[in-house]
């Protein structure tokens, strides 16, 4: 007889992890496995945007990410220059990770922690659970969805022993090449190549010292053939990573050339390590599907994006924390047989907007191959020049600001048309960029508002549904209470004293999922309680929304 767990997660990236850690919260006993053994030699992320922030404070682990190894008084400034020691375009100018203070909108902030930093954390949050088990050097060999289970052969890539297991669900997040997806036959549309790149992982103390420019989290160089090259601080002290950005051929790239590619960036020859090498493609894909039966992916397996805006792996994240409680619900027993089809619906078109964002940030990153500026700015001090490439540099300054401002992206998604979010008839706000505009409406992020000092009312939810009542005149929520016990869902009541979160939630009444969207609001309970308890928990047959295509939403 096979062991068995509730949940088998392939995959041990941070989407994985995340996946295991967030069911482990809540008690959903799960097994993550990874082929690898966990080491990360070439950082994929390092930006752990502003929602996911919000979740890590939910898990408790905001002080680990902060104090995860990232050099969090480096300064976190863009900068776009010719070379390092030649002329200087423009420079946005951020504020260290230490010094940036959070938005109006939220308790947390953005935080630089690459991916062999946030990588880690998530394993510790993962490995707390007594739930959890992480098997590394294990990789899934095949599977088969039986309708009630889902048997699946495991491989220990040391010993090469087969295992046999069983699990509830199985949930791919095993990145662009993933394994599941391709079992699953799932096709994925969109743009298969953007750019061939190469990543060049180095080792340079000091590099500072040998170049003329004030410190950034990255430059991006510009020369007569237009973007060619990016360098990003990856520990904010002596690791840095080199991009050389291609084009849609193909080319592998020897360590000569690498090389001499970062001396030609940092405009002097120098001493450095490289430590690792890595050639990609950059993809504007999204699946057809996000799973079939029992069987999900969700991150790079569902989704790949070029890295430009850092919408990747936080897409990602978010993908798991809709899932994840979708997944404890049937577990427990109070999820309807229509709840889990809510995943695809509800994620998907978040993806195709994040895709399509991250793509024409790269199109305006790589806008100077098209309109290049005078080649003579690159070899010339004549004042004349100089002017020519300030009035270059602040074109292109605020032609970047979208992919540097996107706040709108992080905290502005909405289910629109989820089976299992009540609409109350307002109409859908205009999608937003670099803004955000904090709302309640049904299949919002329930917004951000502090209670009292350190206490934000996100900090309310997560375990399970949370109905909020504002104000002494808030209707009695007995037959809600009673609707939800008699269902098994989880419910707590929580009254508000905020005068300021009652302006902002402007309902009486507001129903927040664990996943922090809301699901309902009202000033007064619905006739038939039980009917919306139903259709919350995904037992009515509302019908999915009709998918649009990908490539039409990518332009929208």
């Amino acid at each position: 007889m096979s062991a068995k767990t509730s949940v088998l997660v392939v995959g041990g990236g941070p989407v994985g992890l995340a996946l295991a850690g967030d069911l482990g919260w809540r008690g959903i006993d799960c097994r993550l496995i990874e082929r690898g053994d966990g080491r990360v030699s070439q950082p994929k992320m390092d930006m752990v945007g502003i929602r996911s922030m919000e979740f890590c404070r939910r898990w408790g682990i905001v002080p680990w990410v902060e104090a995860a190894g990232y050099n969090r008084d480096y300064p976190q400034d863009c900068a776009w220059v010719t070379d390092l020691n030649g002329y200087a375009f423009g420079r946005e100018v951020f504020p260290s990770p230490r010094a940036e203070k959070p938005p109006v909108h939220s308790p947390q902030k953005r935080e630089r922690c690459p991916q062999n930093f946030f990588d880690p954390v998530l394993k510790r949050f993962a490995s707390s659970h007594p739930t959890v088990s992480l098997s590394y050097d294990t990789e899934l060999v095949a599977f088969e969805d039986l309708g009630d289970a889902v048997e699946v052969q495991l491989r220990n890539t040391r010993t090469g022993d087969i295992e046999p297991f069983t699990a509830d669900y199985v949930v791919g997040c095993d990145g662009g090449a993933s394994t599941v997806r391709h079992a699953l036959g799932i096709e994925m549309e969109g743009e298969p190549v953007l750019t061939h790149t190469t990543n060049v992982i180095f080792r340079c103390e000091g590099l500072e010292k040998l170049h003329k420019m004030e410190p950034a989290y990255r430059y991006i160089f510009i020369g007569p053939e237009g973007t060619w090259a990016t360098l990003v601080a990856i520990n904010g002290r002596d690791e840095w990573r080199f991009s050389l950005v291609g084009d849609s051929q193909k080319r592998t790239l020897t360590e000569e050339e690498a090389r001499a590619a970062i001396v030609r960036a940092v405009g002097r020859p120098f001493a450095f390590e490289v430590l690792s090498m890595l050639p990609w493609v950059r993809r504007q894909l999204v699946a057809k599907e996000y799973g079939k039966g029992r069987v999900f992916i969700a991150g790079d397996a569902a989704h790949l994006t070029s890295p430009t805006g850092g919408f990747g792996m936080n897409t990602g994240i978010l993908d798991v924390v809709n899932l994840s409680w979708k997944l404890a619900a049937m577990v427990e027993g109070w999820g309807g047989a229509n709840l889990l089809p809510t995943y695809e619906c509800e994620q998907f078109p978040v993806a195709v907007r994040n895709v399509g964002e991250s793509s024409e940030n790269l199109r305006r990153m790589l806008s100077p191959r098209v309109l290049r500026p005078d080649p003579a700015v690159f070899d010339t001090d004549a004042p004349d020049m100089e002017a020519a490439r300030r009035e270059y540099g602040q074109r292109y300054t605020e032609m970047m600001r979208r992919e540097w401002f996107s706040i709108g992206v992080h905290l502005g998604y909405v289910y629109e048309g989820s089976p299992i979010v009540i609409p109350d008839g307002t109409p859908r706000p205009p999608l937003q960029v670099s803004s955000y505009t904090p709302t309640a409406r049904p299949g919002s992020r329930a917004p951000h508002v502090w209670l009292e000092e350190g206490k934000s009312i996100l900090d309310l939810f997560g375990r399970g549904f949370v109905l909020l009542r504002f104000g002494p005149n808030a209707p009695d929520a007995a037959p809600l209470e009673e609707a939800a016990t008699a269902a098994g869902l989880p419910l707590q009541r929580i009254d508000i004293a905020s005068e300021e979160a009652a302006r902002l939630y402007e309902r009486c009444l507001v129903l927040v999922r664990p996943d922090g969207q809301v699901a309902w609001r009202g000033d007064a309970l619905p006739n038939d309680c039980f009917h919306l308890v139903d259709r919350i928990r995904g037992a009515t047959n509302e019908p999915l929304p009709e998918k649009s295509n990908v490539a039409v939403l990518a332009e929208a």
